[in-house]
């Protein structure tokens, strides 16, 4: 059974905060930065939590993860020529950000050895992270990413009880259908099922896992390590 304390990646936050041009807060509802937007910085998550998304043509969003305290976000734009954002940054909690210069961070991480070897380590374990979510949309149909959703969230903000995991972040079956790619009404069909089965039961907005194992079973989990499996 893999791990369920959420692990943070390695950088040092001291360092990175050295670099902050300024530290702005930002309400609920709001956006961080949105897709296409000319990126010039990244962010250093010092409170709140931020959701990741990516939206479609069509207007159907498909979150990818949330990044709580300690967290970076809005770093696929390293490196790269008039860079724009690729994915949009939406606020879900009041939340304090430390702003970082996207030139000042690419000296100084060509200056400094130790925090390009941290920052690649980091950019590393983040990818993986994302092409074995990817993997589980692709390949688990609407049900297993459901399950991996759940499992993954149990990783990342489950905490333990007499009965199962208690997910602790409240979500609504939209937010939670826009990590699965699917649609509102598609998740309410699953977790009603999963609810009569007595796999889990849900209050005040938050989900109790009563048996993860049974999750795991139905999509074949590999039982890849929490820093790995989560939703962060």
């Amino acid at each position: 059974m893999p791990n369920t304390t959420k692990v943070t990646h390695s950088i040092e936050i001291k360092e990175l905060l050295q670099f902050a041009d300024r530290t702005i807060q930002v309400k609920k509802g709001s956006y961080l930065f949105q897709e296409g937007m000319e990126a010039e910085e990244l962010y250093l998550i010092l409170g709140g939590k931020v959701q990741i998304s990516k939206v479609t043509q069509d207007g159907r969003e498909l979150a990818l993860r949330i990044c709580g305290e300690n967290d970076i976000c809005g770093e696929l734009t390293l490196f790269t020529d008039a860079p724009k954002y690729l994915l949009s940054a939406l606020i879900l909690e009041d939340a304090k950000i430390a702003a970082i210069r996207k030139d000042v961070i690419e000296k100084e991480i060509f200056h400094n050895p130790s925090l390009a070897f941290e920052f690649m380590k980091w950019m590393s374990d983040h990818f993986r992270k994302t092409q074995t979510k990817f993997r589980d949309l692709v390949l688990n149909g609407k049900k297993g990413a459901l399950f991996s959703t759940l499992i993954r969230m149990t990783n990342s903000y489950g905490v333990h009880k007499d009965t199962g995991i208690l997910i602790d972040l409240p979500l609504t079956n939209q937010e939670l259908a826009n990590f699965c790619g699917t649609s509102r009404e598609s998740t309410n069909r699953i977790l009603n099922d999963l609810k009569r089965e007595g796999i889990i039961s849900i209050k005040k907005g938050k989900i109790l896992v009563h048996d993860v194992d049974y999750l795991r079973q139905e999509i074949g989990c590999e039982n890849c390590p929490a820093v790995f499996c989560s939703i962060d």
